[in-house]
């Protein structure tokens, strides 16, 4: 796990916790967790959308998607597609929002700086 921890900068509480959260499911030999190539593609997906801002649960249901043998690769990429069109569409909105913002801002700033400029 040690390992596990330094490639991916997180601690060891926090592989703990997603292995609690049913995301990573590492075999036991001998009571110490083996974590396969699959074992650290499910934490890098995990750690990136965490990063993205997806929920936990968002995170669990991608990756029961998939399946046993990668046999709901199609419904994950629909689910990506899906929320990261949501995900887009808000952004914009965001963006419309701060530029509209911006521009009351500036034409506030102007405007006073227009007034202290007439008054010497």
């Amino acid at each position: 796990m040690t390992e596990l921890c330094r490639e991916f900068g997180i601690s060891a509480r926090a592989i703990r916790f997603y292995e609690d959260k049913g995301l990573l499911l590492p075999r036991r030999i001998n009571g110490t967790r083996v974590y396969t190539r699959r074992d650290r593609a499910r934490l890098a997906l995990i750690l990136r959308a965490k990063g993205l801002g997806s929920s936990l649960s968002e995170i669990k249901h991608y990756l029961d998607l998939y399946g046993t043998h990668g046999e709901g690769r199609t419904q994950q990429l629909k689910y990506v597609r899906d929320r990261t069109d949501a995900a887009i569409a808000e952004l914009e909105r965001k963006r419309t929002a701060i530029d509209a913002t911006l521009a009351e801002l500036r034409l506030i700033n102007q405007t006073v700086r227009t007034a202290l400029g007439s008054r010497g």
